[in-house]
């Protein structure tokens, strides 16, 4: 298990049944990444992989 696992693991438990649209999440990477400039890389490698998961490219 991966320490990030807990987080997410928090993140299904306590939002699991909530529904959120992708503009919505791009909001809070925005605000999550003006707080924490140093987390830029792997928001902004993140965000490219959910925009293309399911790109057949």
């Amino acid at each position: 298990m991966y320490f990030t696992d807990r987080g997410i693991e928090e993140l299904a438990d306590r939002r699991g049944e909530e529904q959120i649209s992708y503009g919505w999440l791009a909001e809070r990477l925005r605000d999550f990444v003006d707080q924490h400039p140093e987390f830029e890389t792997p928001i902004e490698r993140f965000a490219t992989w959910l925009a293309r998961l399911e790109d057949d490219d």
